[in-house]
């Protein structure tokens, strides 16, 4: 669980927009004082709504026990730790969740935090609210190397714990929605870290289950606290155009619902403001400044059934211009979360675009909970399509598992589907199937079935046959063309876009090329373990044993077949083999000798990737690749470290580089190296610069940079405090002296009033 014991409740921006012109449905938490006796009475008053009185008394004992479980904890604000909870099982039965996903809310911190078993759970709350509980928690009893390895797997166990059950992600959208509502007192870095994180999976992902109302609360949230300038300057711009458009707004609402009533259709016509970060989002994505966004306002219509949708599509078509190619008929072919409306922007009364949605009561509730609406629904027959598609989703993330990998390429795998902007094809017999824009012919053939993709050979698309690479748009009719001989191939890595084909490719490639990586890991380690006068028969069982649990690989298979890919170095392992009281200098001796001859066997991937570079002229690295980190972009003349990293070869970091402390306890990774004296090339590096915020400023740094002989690669600009801006540039150096030369020349300037190298 997402642990952050933080500040007093504080007001969600989407709930601040919304005070004046309207933001649609937000979820909005009872306010919970730290001064109240009963901190569970904001819950019991949502909960009697639609629970009976002996769920309700359930849902207490449930309070009672994380009550008894959290009494000594605090948050950093000062109140009490049960607090968290509690206004987590709010949002969820605002959502009017199940009696068990309530339990489990107010319990889903016990695990962690109370050192309760997940057995104690089930005997005293049954078998179902456990799991709920375990699903939601972090791994708190495993050890990581990096804070990103971490996150990752505790994404990949949530993600499969909702897989068995949908109501686990739904606790954790609860329990991320309160914490981002609650990070006042928060330092900038992590609120920072937070929210990015939070756009960068949890809205996605409550977008993917169609929970439209928590969705937008996660972003506006994020946004105010990932850029809270740009956030305040952009709700002040709204709120000042509200004004000027307020007219509008009302004379097309009366239109909307005098020409629908003289129709005699009952219809419910709202007017909504689009949400700050929305908004902020067509900026980014069209490249337009605030003046140029002219639909700040979307209309809604809610009628009776789906017949009534498409007359009210018709009449408002005769009323409004339509602005053609601006369609979308999402009942016929529905959104992938489920969701579903017609969609129609029109040319306003005074020239400006106007967007409405027109859609079924059942259809709207579907639209703001999603997923979570199978539980509003107490009878048949209702709209269960989120939760057919959502399942569908959660299922592809339960095979995406099966194919192997680590924890990073799940999640990478994970990101790739949670940002479907789709298109919609046709099978042979006229489903319909949603796929990503940008999806090929090999993409569409693993969507099908994962035996179609590793036998594609070509594809048809509208009866023309076509390159497996190509690429589908909407109406598209495919058919894929299979061989029982044929396989996946490496190249279709470059193109292929959803998670399920990069898996499975990479599943097949890597099964197929074990038995060879093993031989080839063999014959390396063999010729390593000769260069310091031994060999592999005199390498006894309890050796590689130990070695084995130095790598942290399962068995002497494994570990061939990583020194074959490169992902284990044998000159490395042939020093570990050695019995104590061997020579180990002769390993520094004779590396450079065994450099040319290693790299004639390593795999043709990774030589590739070496000769793509620039030779990196690093002593005690031959025969082995060799990667500059990105985070503190060593070059020459700083004093370096290497280390192994499975896949990268050596990995060059700086001495002082933050990301290394933990890898300092790990001897085995270690490699000796230092710069060679002769080393030659350009090396980037980063640098800030603050500066007077000033007309030409950029240009006149940038003139100065040039000058002293470097190149810029990149500039990011964030402003402070409107007087001064911070510049972050990444340069192009030869070596430590040239930095210091350019950073000397930049503090010459007047108007900049500080430049130091940045890493991290």
């Amino acid at each position: 669980m997402d642990q952050l014991p933080d500040g007093a409740l504080m007001r969600s921006p989407a709930e601040m927009v919304g005070e004046e012109g309207g933001v649609g449905v937000v979820l909005r938490l009872p306010p919970v004082a730290p001064a109240l006796e009963d901190p569970c009475a904001p819950l019991r008053a949502l909960l009697v709504r639609y629970l009976g009185p002996e769920e309700v008394e359930r849902a207490r004992e449930a309070y009672q026990f994380a009550a008894a479980g959290h009494h000594a904890q605090f948050r950093r604000s000062g109140e009490p730790y049960i607090h968290h909870p509690v206004a987590v099982a709010c949002i969820l039965a605002e959502l009017q969740l199940d009696l068990f996903t309530i339990q489990a809310a107010l319990l889903h911190d016990v695990i962690e935090d109370c050192n309760v078993s997940k057995e104690a759970l089930a005997e005293r709350f049954g078998a179902e609210v456990a799991e709920l509980v375990d699903g939601v928690s972090k791994l708190g009893q495993v050890r990581f190397e990096t804070r990103e390895e971490a996150q990752a797997e505790n994404f990949r166990k949530m993600f499969l714990a909702m897989s068995r059950d949908i109501r686990v992600v739904l606790i954790k959208l609860a329990d991320r929605l309160h914490n981002m509502r609650t990070m006042g007192v928060m330092t900038a870095e992590k609120r920072r870290r937070i929210s990015r994180e939070t756009l960068d999976i949890y809205a996605p992902i409550a977008q993917r289950l169609g929970i439209h109302a928590i969705r937008i609360e996660l972003e506006e949230l994020a946004f105010s606290h990932l850029y809270p300038k740009r956030w305040h300057a952009l709700s002040e711009a709204i709120k000042t155009a509200r004004g000027n458009r307020k007219e509008v707004v009302v004379k097309i609402q009366q239109a909307l619902e005098e020409r629908l009533r003289r129709e005699g259709i009952e219809a419910q016509v709202s007017g909504r403001e689009k949400h700050v970060y929305s908004i902020y989002h067509k900026m980014q994505k069209k490249g337009l400044p605030f003046s140029a966004v002219h639909d700040l306002h979307a209309f809604r219509v809610i009628v009776a059934d789906v017949d009534t949708c498409y007359r009210v599509l018709g009449i408002i078509h005769s009323l409004y211009r339509p602005i053609p190619g601006r369609f979308k008929d999402y009942i016929a072919i529905p959104k992938s979360n489920g969701y579903q409306s017609l969609h129609t922007v029109l040319l306003g009364p005074f020239g400006h675009p106007v967007e409405v949605q027109i859609r079924t009561e059942d259809m709207h509730r579907v639209a703001e909970a999603g997923v979570a609406a199978h539980w509003l629904y107490k009878s048949g027959g209702a709209n269960l399509n989120a939760e057919v598609q959502a399942r569908a989703w959660l299922q592809r993330l339960l095979e995406l598992q099966t194919q192997g990998g680590d924890s990073q390429e799940f999640l990478e795998s994970v990101k790739l589907d949670l940002f479907p902007d789709e298109v919609y094809v046709f099978t042979p017999k006229g489903k319909i199937m949603n796929m990503p824009r940008g999806a090929s012919a090999v993409d569409f053939a693993y969507a099908v079935h994962t035996d179609i993709g590793d036998q594609a050979v070509a594809a048809k698309i509208n009866d023309v046959y076509v390159p497996l690479r190509s690429l589908l748009n909407n109406g598209d009719r495919v058919e894929v063309i299979t061989a029982a001989s044929a396989h996946p191939q490496p190249g279709w890595l470059d193109f292929v876009v959803t998670a399920k084909a990069r898996a499975s490719v990479r599943a097949y490639l890597k099964t197929m090329q074990h038995s060879d990586a093993e031989t080839l890991g063999r014959s390396l380690l063999a010729k390593a373990l000769h260069s310091l006068g031994s060999n592999l028969e005199a390498v006894g069982p309890a050796d590689f044993q130990r070695i084995l649990k130095l790598f942290q690989v399962g068995s002497e298979s494994n570990l061939l077949a990583a020194i074959g890919m490169g992902e284990v170095f044998p000159l490395v392992v042939a020093h570990k083999l050695l019995p104590e009281g061997e020579d180990r200098g002769r390993l520094v001796q004779t590396a450079r000798r065994l450099g040319q001859a290693v790299s004639q066997f390593l795999p043709a991937r990774l030589m590739r990737e070496e000769t793509a570079k620039k030779p990196l002229l690093i002593r005690g690295t031959e025969g082995m690749p060799v990667t500059l980190a990105r985070c503190c972009r060593p070059i020459p003349g700083d004093p370096i470290l290497g280390f192994i990293s499975a896949g990268k070869g050596v990995v060059v970091h700086t001495h002082d580089c933050h990301n290394i402390r933990e890898w300092r306890k790990r001897r085995d990774r270690w490699v000796d190296v230092q710069w060679d004296p002769s080393a030659q090339g350009e090396f980037p590096v980063n640098i800030r610069v603050v500066a007077e915020s000033a007309r030409g400023v950029l240009a006149r740094i940038a003139t100065y940079i040039s000058e002293d002989g470097s190149n810029i690669d990149h500039v990011d600009i964030e402003p402070q405090d409107g007087l001064y801006t911070g510049i972050t540039f990444t340069i192009d150096v030869h070596d430590r002296d040239h930095l210091a030369r350019i950073m000397r020349s930049l503090r010459s300037l007047p108007m900049v009033s500080r430049v130091q190298r940045v890493k991290g």
